[in-house]
């Protein structure tokens, strides 16, 4: 009888512990869920955090490595590194900025001509192309109506491109400490793990920033070289626009493609020809010269999820998202193989960047 009297005495205090249990787990979720909600809406936010820390990643790599050559203190360095960027800018500018600027106008007034040409020749063969809308556009009422969105569309890409540089200088400054302060954010028991995690992509980062950029130079050089050996006009902008675009897998070198492939069919068809050839050798040299050559010692993303994540970021953030997709698929991937594979499956596997050298 005592024994029955202990246990149904046992039987409110457990189902208030389950009761109590299950609403702190309903509570969680619906945390989670408020939380995942805010984080979508402030999507565009997050993402310009994220430049700003490409920003920072290829600020501190350039304040390193002249740490390495002159010794200095860090902040010296970063300050130099910063003014070394905006001299060789305004440098170039100075040198090509009138031929540069010449070449744009060109281009620019050039290009609605080159595709009305296109239009006509293909039309020659029975190829028709839905552009009679570029021709409606370029009237004086259509451009009236669309002149407003255009030029917030603009000064919005602007500012956004200046918050992210300004942001990154903030955070190449002083990268610890806001490297502290986000890992103080999670439990005490997983903060070493999270900052391995974080040492592990961001060293994969910079070696995947460093390989990118000397591909855009090389891509620039050839691409700008070739099109003047083949006399289609605005060379050195077309070189430089292809440049820029490498930055972009897949998307890129098209996007780089097609206007010169217009002013070439805009003077002569076999000269649009040897620009799609010229095109697609320096894409044959980059995917078996440069780009084995250059993942030696930097980062090897495969392509499949290279691909596919420059279709999810496309979808979910838009322009911005295509040209923040792959240094942000470099960071995820690496986070997901070190506490997701690694840590929550126990599998070993290797990380991108972990075996080579971090300069």
């Amino acid at each position: 009888m005592r024994v029955r009297c202990l246990a149904r005495m046992a039987e409110p205090t457990d189902r208030a512990g389950d009761e109590s249990t299950f609403i702190r787990r309903v509570l969680i979720v619906i945390a989670l869920v408020g939380l995942a909600l805010f984080a979508w809406q402030l999507r565009d936010i997050l993402l310009m955090i994220f430049g700003a820390v490409v920003v920072a990643t290829l600020l501190r790599s350039f304040a390193d490595l002249l740490c390495r050559w002159l010794p200095m203190p860090a902040g010296v360095a970063l300050l130099l590194s910063v003014l070394i960027v905006v001299a060789i800018v305004g440098l170039i500018a100075f040198l090509f900025g009138a031929q540069l600027v010449g070449q744009a106008e060109t281009l620019r007034s050039a290009l609605p001509q080159a595709w009305e040409s296109a239009r006509a020749r293909l039309g020659e063969y029975g190829i028709a192309l839905p552009a009679q809308g570029l021709a409606r556009s370029s009237e004086t009422g259509g451009l009236m109506a669309n002149a407003g969105q255009f030029i917030m569309s603009v000064g919005g890409a602007l500012t956004d491109t200046l918050l992210i540089l300004v942001g990154g200088i903030f955070l190449a400054g002083q990268p610890s400490f806001y490297r502290v302060g986000a890992i103080k954010l999670v439990p005490e028991a997983s903060r070493s793990l999270v900052a391995e995690a974080l040492g592990d992509s961001g060293r994969a980062l910079k070696l995947w920033l460093k390989a990118q950029l000397l591909a855009m130079v090389l891509i620039g050089v050839l691409t700008g070289l070739g099109l003047w050996l083949l006399g289609v006009p605005s060379a050195l902008a077309l070189g430089l626009l292809a440049g820029f675009l490498e930055f972009i897998p897949f998307v890129g070198p098209i996007l780089s493609a097609i206007p010169a492939v217009l002013l070439a069919l805009a003077i002569d068809p076999q000269l649009a020809i040897w620009t799609v050839v010229l095109y697609v050798i320096i894409q044959h040299v980059e995917g078996y010269a440069i780009q084995p050559i250059i993942q030696q010692w930097a980062v090897d993303l495969p392509g499949f999820v290279l691909l596919f994540a420059l279709l999810a970021c496309g979808a979910l953030f838009g322009p911005m998202g295509v040209i923040f997709a792959a240094p942000l698929t470099v960071v995820s991937y690496v986070l997901v193989k070190r506490l997701y594979v690694r840590e929550a499956l126990d599998t070993p596997t290797p990380i991108p960047g972990e075996d080579k050298d971090a300069a």
